[in-house]
């Protein structure tokens, strides 16, 4: 056994001194992991009216490109310093115009924090730092839909420690500067927004309270909630009425596509957990079933478009 060791030795000493920096130029990487962990999604993207040009952006592996309705991508982050996600938003009325937001939404022991949101002005070939550093996980941006400069953010906050970096932001002139919008306090951020399909002004805005420690995770309480604006995020009024009492958890929303004033919502609730729906802008909420699947992980809802 010794003998059969030494020669291995041997042989890997000779073999490494012969390798030259000629044959390292040569080596191209590949992925070999990580298999568990690794491998998440957070974003799908397509660009409007050019169908087969795809965005998509992951956990811990940076933006990807395809040009050819996914049968080829190409990394278009690499150069930058942060390579987590949360969300990302094409603009509907400049393509070329790309927002992303760093920082994972997630709540484990594996999430991996981001530096704020990033603007690309060349449909992803380059990017540019644009802020909200201090935000470290992003859950949603959505853009206007005829205005690429104005532009909302959900910012969860840190997942490890109380911040006032959370909440709502807006920006109106394309990222040079923000402003926070909906703020509830130092434990609770904003995990997603969603915009009426008639009126731009019209916005809501799905709280969450949460904090993760060494010793364990606190998801939920009294900073979970529904919010709702209907002037562009200047005041903002608490929907709750059909929806569960006391402390809620994550929560997912989303608006109708075709008919203004409908959206959906996940709860996560103690008692009362599932997929509610109102009619009417928010201002009640019917609880349709109890679906609402591992909703500290997920709590993601897409209504068809037609």
């Amino acid at each position: 056994m010794k003998q059969t060791f030494f020669f291995f030795a041997f042989s890997l000493s000779l073999n490494a001194q012969s390798i030259t920096s000629d044959q390292i130029d040569k080596l191209t990487f590949r992925n070999i992991g990580p298999a568990v962990a690794g491998g998440r999604i957070h974003d799908v993207e397509v660009v409007p009216n050019k169908p087969e040009i795809v965005f998509i952006a992951s956990a811990s592996g940076g933006i990807w490109k395809s040009t050819s309705k996914g049968t080829m991508w190409k990394p278009v982050f690499d150069n930058e310093i942060v390579s987590s996600f949360g969300d990302m938003a094409i603009s509907q009325s400049n393509s070329n115009i790309i927002y992303a937001g760093t920082g994972e939404q997630q709540n484990r022991q594996s999430t991996t924090w981001g530096n704020g949101m990033y603007k690309s002005m060349d449909q992803g070939e380059t990017w540019s730092s644009i802020g909200l550093e201090k935000t470290y996980h992003i859950g949603k941006v959505i853009v206007h839909p005829k205005n690429p400069n104005i532009v909302y953010v959900a910012a969860l906050g840190n997942l490890w420690k109380e911040s006032k970096d959370r909440g709502v932001y807006k920006t109106s002139n394309g990222g040079r500067s923000w402003k926070k919008i909906l703020y509830i306090d130092q434990f609770t951020g904003a995990i997603t927004i969603e915009m009426d399909k008639n009126d731009p002004n019209v916005l809501y805005a799905a709280t969450y309270q949460r904090m993760r420690k060494v010793w364990g995770f606190n998801g939920g309480g009294s900073g979970s909630g529904i919010y709702k604006t209907t002037n562009g995020g200047n005041t903002w009024k608490n929907l709750s009425k059909g929806l569960p009492p006391g402390n809620k958890g994550r929560i997912g929303l989303s608006a109708s596509r075709t008919r203004s004033n409908v959206i959906y919502a996940t709860i996560e609730h103690a008692d009362s957990s599932g997929f509610y729906r109102s009619g009417n802008g928010g201002s009640s909420w019917k609880r349709m079933n109890k679906l609402n699947p591992r909703p500290m992980y997920y709590s993601h809802i897409f209504v068809d478009p037609n």
